[in-house]
């Protein structure tokens, strides 16, 4: 027997802005709302082999890089264009520490989430 990755959660302090941006991102859609709580992910629902998001408001302030972060490929698109595209949505560069010579780019999305753009192209869902 094993588990299914089937949602992760992100606090946040603005779940409305947080899930619009992320939506754009992964062309994923909302799929619910539980009071202030907003979760998206593929258009074909719960169902889907991809786990969907929850944006979960929360009063506490992010103090310190995220210990887990999302990494992210372009499906329809070659690295750098995806990177213009993504800092167009409002993602900025973030830096970790990072070398310079890595082959992703670290980014932070509106509320300082950190998260990284890889170079391999993958196919759509």
């Amino acid at each position: 027997m094993s588990c299914r990755l089937s949602e992760l959660v992100l606090n946040c302090h603005d779940p409305e802005a947080l899930s619009r941006f992320w939506c754009e991102v992964l062309g994923y859609v909302e799929l619910g709302r539980e009071g202030a709580d907003i979760e998206i992910g593929p258009e074909s629902g719960f169902d889907s082999a991809a786990p969907t998001i929850v944006f979960a408001l929360v009063a506490e302030e992010k103090t310190a890089p995220l210990r887990f972060h999302l990494d992210v490929n372009p499906v329809d698109r070659d690295q750098d264009a995806e990177l213009e595209r993504l800092l167009a949505l409002g993602a900025r560069p973030a830096d970790v520490g990072q070398t310079g010579d890595e082959s992703w780019h670290v980014l932070a999305d509106p509320e300082g989430n950190e998260f990284c753009l890889l170079r391999r192209r993958l196919p759509e869902l």
